[in-house]
């Protein structure tokens, strides 16, 4: 019981402290602490018996574990994002949705920019940022409260798109590697879903901005607002070229390299938009550092919750709930749902969740007889929802670094469309799975 209350309050404060803006790098070590202490774990390795875990190695192991597996993938994702960032190539695809659709469609164009940039392979965050200035002028345009920016960004970012078959991004990859599946597992299924959660997502996101129009709101200015890009870009077919090309080659490559397959697809991206619109990048120079520099603080920060996430592992609480989920009596895919879902929420990562329940619970499904694709896609999905709680970096980072709001203001929004709706695809997609989908 001491563990249990050890365990939940370090996640608790974990949220408290990231909401009040601590670092994670802060935050995880003192919230793993939390939990050792009461789960009497050992803090230094001296002070372990032996073949015993103890609070500094069991978080280094979970920190620098993640940096190995997966260090090359988020650099070279940040250096393709920069790239496309630099070039304009970002911006040209966004634009030329956004002004196909215009003003009076404003949430559906923020909602497919950052569908067709993230289902490209571009990084979350740069996602988040090439699209924000453009978002802010549409609902300027259309005097929408912009305190739904940050969700609308979200919900085309990391819902639909990101753990649906056939992503490059990292959540759809993961599982790859521990299920020797591949990206487009259970694919058929993973179709309906993701149209299942685009439509009721965006139907939920036009009824808040409704509402919130006819109680008045409506689009504020603020001093130092970002302008809307440049307008020196690419052609929008030609910025698209290394969106293709990082599908392409993560497609055709992942049977004879598995999740190196991504690697190659991610350089090949880079070099491709580098290339591509040479004529437009500006300092490509600054693009590599700044690349560089934004990969090591995302995998991080990844790594910082699976640190505490490893330590959690440990605790006699955490082996508990792991024994009580596995003999949950029934289909092992709603018990590998349950069970990512919550060390996904305890760890505010998809990623980071993943990382952690799969190399446990993975072989243990496996040799039930659950379908490995059936696995693989209830895995990422699920994986992609209770993440996206208030600690979650992302949330944070777009909410507060990008858009310059409040969680009061914005997190709603956003924990609808990130939290709700992906849950109502997940119980759809073990649905279609139980009906021989």
């Amino acid at each position: 019981m001491l563990s249990l209350i050890g365990l939940l309050g370090g996640l608790a404060l974990l949220i408290v402290l990231v909401m009040r803006g601590m670092s994670l790098f802060v935050a995880t070590p003192l919230c793993a602490l939390i939990v050792a202490l009461t789960s009497g774990i050992a803090l230094l390795p001296p002070l372990a018996a032996e073949g015993q875990a103890d609070l500094v190695t069991q978080y280094m192991n979970g920190f620098t574990g993640f940096i190995a597996s997966w260090f090359f993938v988020f650099l070279l994702g940040s250096l393709f994002g920069k790239f496309m960032e630099s070039s304009g190539g970002a911006d040209s695809v966004a634009r030329w949705i956004i002004t196909r659709l215009g003003t009076k469609q404003a949430a559906l164009a923020v909602v497919l920019a950052c569908a067709v940039l993230t289902y490209g392979g571009v990084s979350l965050f740069v996602v988040a940022f090439s699209v924000y200035p453009m978002a802010l002028a549409l609902f300027r345009d259309a005097d929408l409260p912009r305190r739904f920016i940050p969700a609308t960004l979200a919900f085309g970012s990391v819902t639909f798109t990101m753990t649906s078959a056939g992503s490059p991004e990292i959540q759809n990859w993961i599982p790859v590697e521990h299920l020797g599946t591949s990206p487009l597992a259970a694919w058929e299924a993973s179709a309906v879903v993701a149209v299942f959660m685009a439509v009721i997502g965006y139907i939920w996101l036009r009824w808040m901005l409704k509402r919130a129009v006819e109680r008045g709101e409506c689009f504020e200015d603020r001093e130092g607002d970002p302008k809307s890009g440049r307008e020196n870009l690419p052609h929008p077919a030609l910025a698209a070229v290394p969106l293709m090309l990082v599908l392409g080659i993560s497609f055709t490559t992942h049977d004879a390299l598995g999740t190196s397959a991504l690697i190659v697809a991610l350089l090949a991206g880079a070099i491709g938009a580098a290339m591509i619109n040479l004529r437009h990048l500006h300092k490509p120079g600054e693009a590599m550092t700044e690349g560089g520099v934004g990969a090591l603080i995302a995998i991080g920060n990844t790594s910082a919750v699976v640190g505490f996430g490893t330590v959690a592992q440990v605790s006699p609480a955490f082996d508990a709930a792991v024994t009580w989920v596995t003999g949950m009596p029934g289909n092992g895919l709603v018990s590998a749902a349950i069970a990512v879902s919550a060390i996904a929420a305890m760890t505010g990562s998809a990623s980071g969740g993943q990382a952690i329940a799969l190399p446990i619970l993975g072989p243990h499904y496996m040799d039930q007889g659950v379908d490995p694709d059936q696995l693989h896609r209830v895995v990422a999905i699920s994986s992609g929802a209770l993440d996206s709680l208030p600690h979650n970096g992302y949330v944070v980072t777009t909410i507060r670094a990008i858009c310059n709001e409040t969680h009061a203001a914005a997190y709603p929004a956003m924990g609808a469309l990130t939290v709700v709706v992906p849950l109502a695809g997940l119980i759809l997609c073990l649905g279609l799975f139980a009906v021989g989908m």
